[in-house]
């Protein structure tokens, strides 16, 4: 069994006794009662870091999950990182051996990415609402810009006039269509993303080509989707619109972005997304989209698929109270360094993210427990009412699937407590 990998089915802790956990908790190894992440115990990782709380990245899982990926994917497809999902330096440093290109959400990422020494020529940049600064940052930069609206491509023409550079620009299209039971919709109906597709035509028939180098298109229709049968109908109809679209550009295109959607499961009930059905497709479309569009490269581009699961989120527990027959943990962590797993980051229904007690793992007896954090508000939540071994002052608790959007994308300065810790190892 490899260390700190979650994978579906039965797993055997050290003891040798086998149990059934969470559908997001099976798969985990431990040694002498404590969780393993990269081969190391949670109080190893606790004393390397030398403070809780923290999120660890184990890179062994990240490059598991590439491989794995790669071994669906047709050569012809490019993998691309979308650094919004963990934008710590260490780990897009690392992601850049690993995949094609990156995917930026803002001029800060883009800087985080060449600051890695990533090449200008690997990124593109996408994002409603982009400013002048910020589109002329990225024409200098030299990444390839993926337009939102017909407003930012007159501006990026202004500025290649300006600046004497002809920058790469694919046209972000918002489709007539969706990923059907993604988490989040992105495509489809009124949007903020992307130009309309039924306009798109018109729109290119008014680009000044002399100062734009239009290469392709970027059609993403949603993400956090568990179901393949909808991301290959997605993916069907992004190449079959991007052919229709590819009659209104000038020359051939080159870039064709079809965005990604796999998502990772978090829930009871939810299950690993199937890769092989998705790859058996990209191979047909690949094959399609090169007799058609000579030329074209496809991207996918995934984030919480690369690192969701790679990820952990380690607080300590301070002390532990029973109120009203309720036992409650309290912890050091909390919803301002984890919003997601508190519920607070586009859950509807509250559900619990899988979490263990890291420091008591294979413990067979069970209590119910509640796990909250020191913020004195009621919404500081980590875990509510979840059948776990039975903690006290010093353990440490571990939130799951926190490899994507668990540090940066929670209020940290919620309250004035310090700021998390991150390692990769």
């Amino acid at each position: 069994m490899s260390d700190g990998i979650v994978q579906p089915g039965r797993v055997t802790m050290n003891s040798g006794r086998k149990f059934r956990g969470h559908a997001a908790v099976d798969g985990l190894a431990a040694r002498d009662g404590e969780l393993l992440i990269g081969g190391r115990t949670v109080t190893e990782i606790r004393d390397r870091v030398g403070r809780t709380p923290f999120y660890v990245y184990d890179k062994q899982a990240v490059s598991k999950r590439i491989e794995t990926l790669r071994t669906v994917l047709p050569d012809s497809v490019d993998l691309h990182y979308a650094i919004k999902a963990n934008p710590m330096p260490a780990v897009v440093r690392y992601m850049s051996g690993c995949v094609d290109g990156f995917d930026l959400a803002s001029v800060g990422e883009m800087r985080i990415a060449l600051d890695a020494g990533i090449a200008a020529g690997r990124l593109s940049f996408a994002g409603p609402g982009k400013q002048t600064d910020e589109l002329r940052a990225a024409v200098e930069a030299g990444v390839t810009l993926h337009a939102e609206s017909e407003r930012e491509l007159q501006e990026l023409a202004e500025i290649a006039g300006e600046l004497g550079k002809r920058p790469r620009v694919a046209i972000r299209v918002n489709p007539d269509f969706q990923l059907k039971t993604s988490g989040m919709k992105m495509g489809g109906g009124p949007q903020q993303f992307g130009i309309d597709a039924e306009v798109v035509p018109q729109v290119l028939s008014r680009v000044d080509h002399r100062l734009l180098e239009l290469v392709g298109f970027h059609i993403f229709a949603g993400s956090q989707n568990l179901n393949a049968e909808s991301i290959i109908e997605a993916q069907n109809e992004s190449v079959a619109l991007a052919q229709q679209l590819a009659r209104a550009m000038p020359g051939p295109i080159t870039h064709l972005n079809i965005g990604g959607g796999f998502g990772i499961p978090y829930f009871p009930g939810e299950r690993p997304l199937d890769l092989k059905p998705i790859g058996a497709n990209l191979q047909r479309l690949a094959a399609r989209a090169a007799a058609d569009m000579p030329g074209v490269r496809l991207i996918l581009e995934l984030g919480r698929y690369l690192v969701g699961e790679a990820g952990y989120y380690v607080c300590r527990v301070i002390e532990r109270k029973v109120s009203r027959g309720q036992a409650i943990l309290i912890t050091d962590g909390g919803m301002h360094h984890h919003l997601a797993a508190s519920g607070n980051f586009g859950q509807v229904i509250r559900k619990n993210y899988p979490v263990v007690i890291g420091t008591r793992m294979g413990s067979g007896e069970t209590v119910s427990t509640s796990i909250v954090g020191p913020l004195c508000t009621p919404l500081d939540l980590l875990a509510d009412k979840m059948a776990l071994p039975k903690a006290g002052p010093g353990d440490l608790v571990v939130v799951l699937q926190s490899g994507a959007y668990g540090f940066s994308a929670s209020p940290h300065g919620f309250l004035s407590h310090p700021e998390p810790a991150e390692i990769l190892i």
